[in-house]
């Protein structure tokens, strides 16, 4: 493993992995501690905007639009993200991108203190979000294997989701009592100023200490070079197809929470935020569970995103505000389980030339669906109910999995294996008699 000029003077890391073996990494544990601040920030955000939107306009359709306009320039210009991120340093990239979505916060804030927000703003500083995490999403998303290395990636992917959930737990039932007292303005204010704690991180890192990764120099036809590399692995096209319609269908929760808690169950802001809350924890508990797995497994993403349509479908026809409540700690805790498995399995399955394309594909199909899926979702949930619409979604994710999972059996060689013999496995995949499997998915199923 190669490393950065210096890097042979600090005491090497421990290999071994446990829930918790990254923090062990000084940089590592910079870039988690601001991303702590900055995620709280970023989920204060994000109640606050689906809040004033719905307040604004009284349409869950434009909440749709608002979260479709925030992802829209994901799915238009991803891959130049990905591009982006493979030909620069991440570290200054990064500085840049955090700094100017720092900007967008501190504009919102200042527009809705002082009375003057209309839903036209947050749809513009929405887009200018959107502009701005093009870039730093497959940045950030590719840094953290300069700050662990490959044998710690999968548990530092795995604690960056929890560490996200955990500013879930937070964020939203601050962010609901703030909106109840003095307005959405200062869940605004707090979300910009919260980008100086990861703007601090990377300044103080050691550079020394980061993993040296191969920039990719520039050239013509990049794009379609990461395209073709991820076309030739079926270990990575079919989880990128998983998420995408999972991102698309099944993840439009700022839609269905806002319609279930304001035509539904007829309560406000704190309850949404308990809602978002719960989802959270489900989450945190996904993302560690991950983190002491080690180890991310092709047939975990597609079992977990099974589990995840189901459990849409059985909270859409909840019948009481408690069993709904606990459906989205389940639906929390196997969606998260879905975003880790896959985003750890693709990273640590491709090289490192072309894994800021490869990631920004990941990220385009799994956020940019949203601009089609949000407004879509929007208007069934408005026509025909949020019962309809989350069920809808949880059907698709759940159809999707399936189908996903019946491609990769059949590109590892594999067959569904049915034992109801006591003390035997009820379900497994076992080779098929005479096949040999595709190379590498032995050890990615």
């Amino acid at each position: 493993m190669s490393t950065g000029p210096g890097a042979d003077s600090a005491p090497a890391p421990s290999t071994t992995t446990t829930m918790f073996s990254s923090l062990r990494i000084r940089n590592y544990r910079f870039f988690a501690i601001g991303a702590l601040v900055s995620n709280t920030g970023t989920w204060m955000q994000r109640i606050a905007q689906d809040w004033l939107v719905l307040t604004l306009t009284g349409s869950a359709s434009a909440v749709g639009i608002t979260i479709a306009l925030q992802f829209l320039p994901m799915l238009l210009f991803g891959l130049y993200g990905g591009v982006l991120a493979d030909r620069l340093p991440k570290r200054r990239l990064l500085l840049v991108t955090q700094s100017a979505m720092a900007v967008t916060g501190l504009v919102l804030a200042a527009l809705t203190i002082t009375g003057r927000v209309e839903v036209w703003h947050v749809y513009l500083t929405a887009f200018a979000l959107g502009l701005v995490t093009v870039v730093d999403n497959p940045a950030r998303q590719t840094f953290v294997s300069e700050l662990v290395g490959p044998d710690q990636l999968a548990n530092a992917v795995s604690l960056n989701s929890a560490n996200f959930q955990s500013a879930r737990l937070v964020g939203p039932a601050v962010a609901g009592v703030l909106i109840t007292a003095v307005g959405s303005g200062y869940a605004f204010l707090f979300n910009g100023l919260s980008f100086l704690a990861p703007i601090a991180a990377l300044l103080l890192m050691r550079p020394a200490e980061l993993h040296h990764a191969e920039r990719a120099p520039r050239g013509k036809g990049q794009l379609r070079e990461g395209l073709r590399y991820v076309s030739s692995h079926p270990e990575l096209i079919w989880p990128i197809v998983l998420i995408g319609f999972i991102g698309t269908f099944g993840f439009n929760f700022p839609i269905w929470l806002t319609a279930f808690v304001h035509d539904v169950y007829d309560a406000g802001a704190s309850t949404y935020g308990l809602l978002n809350a719960l989802m959270a924890a489900g989450s945190l508990v996904g993302a560690l569970l991950a983190a002491r797995r080690g180890t991310s497994r092709l047939r975990i993403l597609v079992g977990a995103a099974v589990l995840f349509g189901i459990l849409e479908i059985v909270a859409a026809f909840a019948p009481a505000f408690w069993v709904f409540a606990l459906a989205m700690v389940l639906v929390g805790m196997f969606g998260l389980t879905v975003n880790v498995t896959a985003n750890s399995s693709i990273q640590t399955a491709t090289d490192p030339a072309v894994r800021g394309r490869v990631m920004s594909l990941f990220m385009m199909v799994f956020v940019g669906g949203t601009p089609l899926g949000g407004p879509l979702f929007g208007w069934i949930t408005d026509a025909y109910g949020p019962r309809v619409g989350l069920a809808l979604g949880g059907a698709i994710s759940l159809a999707a999995a399936l189908g996903v999972g019946a491609m990769l059996a059949r590109a590892g060689g594999l067959r569904l294996k049915v034992d109801l013999r006591r003390g035997h496995k009820h379900l497994e995949f076992v080779p098929k008699q005479g096949k040999r499997t595709v190379k590498r998915l032995p050890t990615a199923v």
